[in-house]
C-alpha cells in the first residue's frame, strides 16, 4: 500500500493488530484468482488498507470486508471509492455469529491476509462452524501454512491438520517473502487454499472427533495408549481393546496416524463413551 496514502490520512500502524499490508498489485491480483474469486460472493477478514479488497472488487460479484480498526475508515474510503458491489464492516469478526453472518451471504469463499496472531482461531471458526463456506484462500505465517497441509509423520502435522482435513484439502499455493510487507515482519508468509468441496470425511459426532484429536495429541512422546488411558479415564486393557476396535496397531503415536483414522477412532469412542 503506497505510504503516503497512509500518512495522508493520518494512519499509525497498531503492533495489537498485527498489521502487515500488502501493496504488489500482481501479487494482490493472483491471490484474488486463486481464491476463485470471480463471480463469486467474497468473505474477507481484515480489510487493512484494502488494497486486497480491490483486487477482490474488480473480479467478485461481492466483497463483504471486515476490518477491526476503525481508523482505516479514511484509508478505505478512498481505496475503494467508487466500488460499489464492496461493504466494509468495522468489527472484530471473531465476535460474530457466524451461523447469523452466513445466512445473509449465502454460499460464499473467503480470501484475507490474516493478521498472524488471529490465523488459527479464524481458520477453525470456519472449520468448526460454517455451512454455507466453499474454500478459505489465507496468507499466513509459512510455517503456519505447513502445518495446515502437513502430512502424518511428519513434524508440522497436529490436531490442527487432521481437524482441517475433515472439512476438506489443504493446500499451499505460494510463498511470499516477507519484504512484500509494510511494515516488513520478521517472517516470510505463504498463500493456501482449504477446499471444502474437495477431500473430508464424516465422523459421527464433530464434537468428539475434537476431544479425539485433543487426545491424541495431547503428548506427543506418549503412545496413543496412553494418552488415552489419561484422556479417557482408561485402564490399559480398555484403551487396547478400543485401538484393537477400531483397527490401529499398539505402541502407535496419534502423530503418525492419518487423519481418516483418528476419525475412525472418533467413532468408537463416540460408541463407546458418547460426547
Amino acid at each position: 500500500m503506497e505510504k503516503d496514502l497512509l500518512s495522508r490520512n493520518g494512519f499509525k500502524f497498531k503492533k495489537q493488530y498485527g498489521q502487515n499490508f500488502l501493496s504488489d498489485k500482481n501479487l494482490l491480483g493472483a491471490i484474488a484468482r486463486d481464491s476463485g474469486a470471480a463471480g463469486e460472493t467474497v468473505l474477507e477478514i481484515g480489510a487493512g488498507a484494502g488494497a486486497l479488497t480491490l483486487a477482490l472488487c474488480e473480479i467478485a460479484a461481492r466483497v463483504v470486508s471486515f476490518e477491526i480498526d476503525r481508523s482505516l475508515q479514511d484509508v478505505l474510503k478512498e481505496t475503494l471509492n467508487g466500488r460499489e458491489n464492496v461493504q466494509i464492516v468495522f468489527r472484530d469478526f471473531m465476535k460474530e455469529d457466524l451461523s447469523s453472518l452466513e445466512e445473509k451471504l449465502g454460499k460464499y469463499l473467503v480470501c484475507a491476509n490474516l493478521p498472524y496472531y488471529v490465523t488459527t482461531p479464524v481458520v477453525m471458526k470456519f472449520v468448526e462452524e460454517s455451512k454455507n463456506c466453499r474454500s478459505l484462500t489465507l496468507m499466513v505465517q509459512e510455517e503456519v501454512a505447513r502445518r495446515f497441509c502437513a502430512k502424518a509423520g511428519t513434524p508440522d502435522y497436529g490436531a490442527v491438520t487432521a481437524a482441517i482435513a475433515r472439512r476438506g484439502e489443504a493446500k499451499l499455493l505460494r510463498k511470499v517473502s516477507k519484504d512484500m510487507f509494510t511494515p516488513r515482519p520478521k517472517v516470510d508468509s505463504a498463500v493456501v487454499r482449504l477446499d471444502f468441496q474437495r477431500g473430508g470425511f464424516e465422523v459421527k459426532s464433530a464434537e468428539c472427533f475434537k476431544k479425539t484429536l485433543r487426545i491424541a495429541f495431547s503428548s506427543r512422546r506418549k503412545t496413543l495408549e496412553n494418552n488415552l488411558m489419561a484422556g479417557l479415564s482408561l485402564s490399559r486393557g480398555e484403551a487396547k481393546e478400543l485401538l484393537g476396535e477400531a483397527g490401529i496397531e499398539e505402541g502407535v503415536r496419534g502423530e503418525t496416524l492419518p487423519p481418516e483414522e483418528l476419525g475412525a477412532l472418533s467413532d468408537h469412542i463416540f460408541d463407546a463413551f458418547g460426547e
